[in-house]
């Protein structure tokens, strides 16, 4: 059976990897980690014990030394039969493999003067007495088939000084060395090997990795045997227990001078725990912004400082065989280590971009879109559950909303079960109403954020020119806003109530493309969400009692000049079609008669140049005194001397298209409607004559439906949140491209849909919409969202939830985006509670910052935690 050691990291001539990936880890005298304890309170993990033994294929109980190398060498074996009793472990040849954060709290416990107190009689002490810390390099392997460790202390990893404590520590001996590992350190490694490489693969015996510990006050009394006398021994306690910090300890093999105390539990001074900053790779400000949030809440802090390594799922097919966890768990740990530095998310970022291709290299993203996807990675790599059971969703079937809930949450934590569903799931009722047959379908489904649009992405700006039917007005275009995945009905009202339309009157909307009506919207209830912002719409005022009888469309025609092997005439398209109503006796006498009557706005008046398009354009018709239709009988008589003269107009029968010009309407032909059609198809050419009498440039002004402007200037919108959760939990129907299938009629319908709150999280992030996306253009909506600090109250927005949870929350974290689409910074905002303060966390910068400050049109995703 082949034994040889296995490469788990880095070849042995390779140095330490970077900061954020290495494992950090305090190796300190059992009996003063036991005395920092409280065993009425603290619960913490269980240690896991390791004996030491000789390296030889008989694994004796001695240590050796290589002579021919001068490296210590021995192996650690599990010893599950070693106790952690009063007897056993306060041995002095027993130590504590312990992480930063256990480390960290160790020390507060010891300051405590109460602790202090109890133990020693005086708390002064000189610079010499103040505490030791220094690192030792360690080379291990991992013995494959038996899962022993191979450690290896070497002379040219290490100090000279600090080689020879080591020797002290794990010299040849006859007392054995016993370690408790509760820094989880060993089962990342050994979960590394066994995750990196298959079961077949033989590995060179000369590559090991490198893990750097921190060993902390070994003095001459701790590692001599256990025969020293007690007096002697309470004496070096003493020293360890009442100690004033003086400066930081030494992490990563750097010394990092913090001038601070610790009192009450909380970090004094220029180095607090948890406020490194992140170094920007190359535009990973929106990662940074992410990993600040969540590396400072509160429960994921104590879940990956503890020993999470236990939970990783290396079977799921959904997972990254934790590696993510992993990589995330050091990550957050050099995060909140002792130290002022900054730290490189390089190791990271490799692996994000590893399993998330589309977050490699070093192009910007958004910080929502990586907080999703490292939420979800991190539940499926930690997912307690390793066979996941196939659960049917019932319907409610008029059961109680209650018990579908229950049922549907149950049926969801079979499957997901994680410090994620814990702390960030929660659950929203769905409501869905067909507008065919009216079946309701009620479901509850999990959220692991809410992404709340701004009230102004639920609104659409729409401009619509009108015309008349009858020649009393000039076309008029209107500027109106309506709901985004409203009806064509919401159109019509909104219009209707901008263009003072009487109560007699209605109107028909039609689209205009290429100088031809190609359809009419007159479908109440289509969606508008089919209209295109690059679309023209023409409407058409209807007396109300006329809306079903036979319609006239004139399409116009106008000779161009063009150059093609010389000078060259044809006739093009151009204007808006205009619609009249028919009579029910119809030649070509009253054809014509309808039409000078519409073009009779367009006139020229004999004082007045051509009218400007733009003004036609931006004209009220509230500022104009419109001619009625009595007033313009009186023009019959003039238009009556017209008819005759074929010098201006010429009328021909057309198609749909106005492809072809089917017959010249003579004046006493009668004209017949085709068979099942509602409109007549008239084409008019136009004359030069006529062209100099009428202005045509007001046949030519019909606007897109929504021209974007690069740089619009208008105030600044504002809005709360709890507006945006309004518009969230708004009843509105889907959009085409959600459609939802009816079970009753089976087929897709465009349901109505209505989302309540449910079951709320222990953390809830709320994700601001502000990026809007179209065919050709990208969009951020500077809004200001005023959100709650310190009472956010969700009482009146839950439908569900059991009554013993609060629903008030409190804001612990903003990730902030500045700029515009093209090119943008991302930052952070945490709240400290030791301190009660803010800090801004830019990249590597770290300062702090006052909370009215925190309130910016910047804020992008917001992290609250209940209270």
């Amino acid at each position: 059976m082949d034994e040889s050691p296995v490469e788990i990291c880095s070849p042995a001539d390779q140095p330490p990897p970077a900061s954020d990936g290495d494992h950090q880890a305090y190796l300190v005298p059992y009996r003063w980690w036991r005395d920092a304890q409280d065993p009425e309170t603290d619960n913490g993990p269980r240690g896991v014990p390791y004996s030491a033994s000789q390296t030889s294929t008989s694994y004796g109980m001695k240590f050796i030394n290589n002579i021919f190398s001068s490296d210590l060498v021995f192996n650690l074996r599990r010893d599950d039969d070693l106790g952690d009793d009063d007897e056993e472990s306060s041995r002095s040849r027993c130590y504590a493999l312990i992480g930063s954060d256990l480390w960290s709290q160790a020390l507060k416990r010891h300051s405590d003067s109460d602790l202090t107190t109890k133990k020693i009689e005086s708390s002064s002490f000189t610079d010499d007495e103040m505490i030791d810390v220094y690192p030792l390099m360690m080379r291990i392997s991992v013995m494959r088939e038996t899962n022993i460790f191979l450690i290896k202390i070497s002379k040219r990893d290490n100090a000279v000084e600090n080689y020879k404590k080591a020797s002290k520590i794990f010299g040849v001996d006859s007392e054995p060395v016993r370690i408790w590992d509760f820094s989880g350190q060993t089962n990342l490694i050994l979960m590394n090997e066994w995750n990196r490489f298959p079961q077949n693969c033989h590995q060179r015996a000369d590559q090991e990795v490198l893990l750097e510990v921190q060993v902390y006050a070994i003095s001459e009394n701790m590692t001599c045997k256990s025969e020293v006398k007690k007096d002697d021994s309470a004496s070096d306690q003493s020293k360890m227990n009442g100690f004033s910090l003086g400066g930081s300890p030494v992490c990563n093999g750097s010394l990092g001078y913090v001038d601070s105390t610790l009192q009450n539990g909380n970090v004094k001074g220029g180095g607090p725990f948890g406020l490194r900053g992140l170094e920007n790779l190359g535009n990973t400000c929106f990662m940074n912004s992410a990993i600040q949030c969540l590396a400072h809440t509160p429960k994921l802090v104590d879940y990956f400082h503890g020993d999470y390594s236990k939970e990783i799922n290396l079977t799921n097919p959904l997972g990254l065989k934790g590696e993510l966890a992993l990589a995330f768990g050091d990550l957050l740990r050099s995060l909140w280590a002792p130290e002022r530095t900054p730290v490189v998310p390089r190791v990271f970022k490799a692996k994000l971009a590893r399993f998330a291709p589309q977050f490699s290299g070093f192009n910007q993203h958004d910080s929502q879109e990586l907080l999703a996807f490292l939420l979800d990675g991190l539940h499926e790599d930690l997912n307690r559950v390793k066979h996941k059971p196939y659960v049917e969703a019932k319907d409610a079937s008029g059961r109680p909303d209650e018990e579908v809930a229950d049922e549907y949450w149950g049926n969801h934590l079979a499957r997901n079960d994680s410090i994620i569903v814990d702390i960030c799931q929660g659950q929203y009722k769905s409501t869905l109403v067909c507008p065919v047959c009216s079946k309701v379908s009620i479901t509850f489904d999990p959220f692991m954020y809410l992404s709340l649009p701004l009230p102004s992405t639920t609104m659409r700006t729409m401009t619509i020119t009108i015309f008349s039917t009858d020649g009393s007005i000039e076309p008029s275009a209107y500027t109106i806003n309506v709901p985004k995945f409203g009806k064509l009905r919401d159109l019509i009202r909104a219009l209707s109530t901008a263009s003072s339309l009487r109560n007699d009157e209605s109107l028909l909307i039609a689209e205009v493309y290429a100088n031809c009506i190609i359809r009419f919207l007159d479908e109440p209830s289509d969606s508008i969400s089919l209209i295109r912002d690059e679309d023209r719409l023409a409407a058409y005022r209807l007396p109300k009692d006329a809306e079903r009888a036979p319609q006239v469309v004139f399409v116009h025609q106008r000779m161009e000049e063009y150059y093609i092997l010389g000078k060259r005439t044809s006739w093009k398209g151009f204007g808006v079609p205009l619609i009249a109503i028919l009579p029910d006796v119809v030649d070509g006498s009253t054809i014509q008669k309808l039409f000078l009557k519409l073009v009779n706005p367009f006139k020229r008046s004999k004082d007045t140049g051509p009218v400007d398009d733009q003004d036609s354009c931006n004209s009220n018709p509230n500022d104009a005194v419109p001619q009625t239709v009595a007033d313009s009988e009186s023009t019959d008589d003039a238009v009556e001397e017209t008819t005759d003269s074929e010098d201006e107009f010429q009328f021909y029968l057309t198609d749909e298209k106005s492809k072809i010009m089917q017959c010249k309407l003579e004046m006493d032909e009668p004209v017949s409607l085709p068979e099942l059609q509602k409109h007549l198809y008239v084409l008019v050419c136009w004359q030069s004559k006529a062209l100099e009498q009428y202005d045509s440039n007001l046949l030519n002004t019909l606007p897109e439906i929504y021209k974007f402007r690069l740089f619009p200037r208008r105030p600044q919108d504002s809005c709360t949140l709890y507006a945006c959760l309004e518009a969230f939990l708004k009843e509105e129907p889907l959009g085409p491209e959600d459609m939802w299938f009816c079970p009753s009629c089976k087929k897709p319908q465009q349901a109505s849909k209505k989302l309540d709150l449910w079951r709320l999280p222990e953390v809830l992030v709320i994700h601001l919409k502000r990026f809007s996306y179209s065919r050709y253009m990208k969009n951020k909506l500077e809004t200001l969202v005023d959100f709650p600090i310190h009472d956010l109250d969700l009482s009146t927005y839950i439908a569900g939830m059991p009554e013993q949870a609060s629903n008030n929350y409190r804001l612990y974290a903003v990730s902030n985006h500045y700029g515009n689409m093209g090119g943008g910074h991302y930052t952070a905002y945490v709240y400290d509670e030791r301190e009660n303060c803010w800090y801004d966390f830019d990249d590597r910068s770290v300062s702090p910052i006052a909370e009215e400050s925190i309130k910016t049109s910047a804020a992008y995703v917001l992290f609250y935690r209940r209270t």
